[in-house]
């Protein structure tokens, strides 16, 4: 069954006097951006050890004893 205007008018004042008494919706506002539970400082540690171990092995691969 369709809403008339009268019923979408008074759902609307409805749903606005309760997101006065309980607040918005998590959905509706802002959403925040999810942090990651790794640092980029250490992120770019670990980047550096694996590539500069990339590169000594491939040194000892060239020049190996």
């Amino acid at each position: 069954m369709t809403q008339t205007p009268t019923q979408r008018l008074a759902n609307q004042k409805y749903a606005k006097r309760e997101e006065k008494k309980h607040g918005k919706p998590e959905s509706l506002s802002k959403k925040k951006a999810e942090k990651s539970p790794v640092s980029k400082t250490w992120v770019y540690v670990f980047a550096f050890l694996i590539a500069g171990g990339l590169i000594l092995e491939i040194l000892n691969l060239i020049f190996g004893r």
